[in-house]
């Protein structure tokens, strides 16, 4: 079986809308587009170096696609990132497949999740997730999240898309490997680790 696993920039306040640019994602009137610039180093790199480093498929929501599909095929191979993203299987979900203009991109059909629990129970590489949030709401609402990377940034944006919303199935996670930046970002990978456990620290009646 494969997983699937994502990795997400998000703010303290959960908001993960256009890390990479002020023109990236204005929806809603976003206007704090390219918060995660000033914050990067060498910690960070090394951090989602480790993220490529096995074999992965890339699962991307359609805007996400569109996003990367300007930018990747743009950059020189000798970068690895682009390489790899280059090369690999692309899985979008979309309703329009025919504009899929990227090599080796692939429509999720008819519908995502059920195209999803189909590809996660064959063989294959992990599935890897970027960015997203429209699908990411359809993963998580689906329990279908294996791993989460977060690298989760010291400012609060008080507006935008959110990586968890209200339909997110319950469960527990398992911290795998934390570490910080040297600009403060802490970045943490969990492992899912089956469902809520319940307890209570409330006094015994009789004590």
């Amino acid at each position: 079986m494969r997983k699937i696993r994502l990795t997400a920039f998000v703010s303290l306040d959960g908001v993960m809308q256009a890390p990479g640019g002020p023109d990236e994602d204005r929806d809603g009137g976003f206007e704090h587009g390219g918060w995660t610039f000033h914050h990067w180093d060498e910690p960070m790199g090394a951090f989602m170096d480790r993220t490529f480093d096995t074999p992965f498929e890339l699962l991307l929501g359609r805007h996400t696609y569109d996003i990367f599909a300007a930018h990747w095929p743009r950059v020189p191979d000798t970068d690895p990132i682009a390489k790899s993203f280059n090369a690999v299987t692309k899985h979008v979900a979309t309703h329009r497949p025919d504009s899929l203009g990227w090599r080796n991109s692939r429509a999720l059909m008819p519908e995502p999740v059920a195209a999803l629990r189909e590809l996660k129970a064959g063989t294959g590489p992990d599935l890897l997730v970027q960015g997203s949030t429209v699908l990411l709401q359809a993963l998580l609402a689906g329990d279908l999240l294996d791993e989460i990377s977060l690298l989760t940034f010291p400012l609060v944006l008080g507006k935008g898309k959110r990586l968890f919303g209200d339909g997110a199935m319950p469960g527990a996670f398992r911290l795998r490997h934390s570490q910080v930046s040297t600009t403060g970002v802490l970045m943490a990978t969990y492992e899912r680790a089956g469902e809520i456990v319940a307890g209570s620290f409330a006094l015994d009646e009789d004590g």
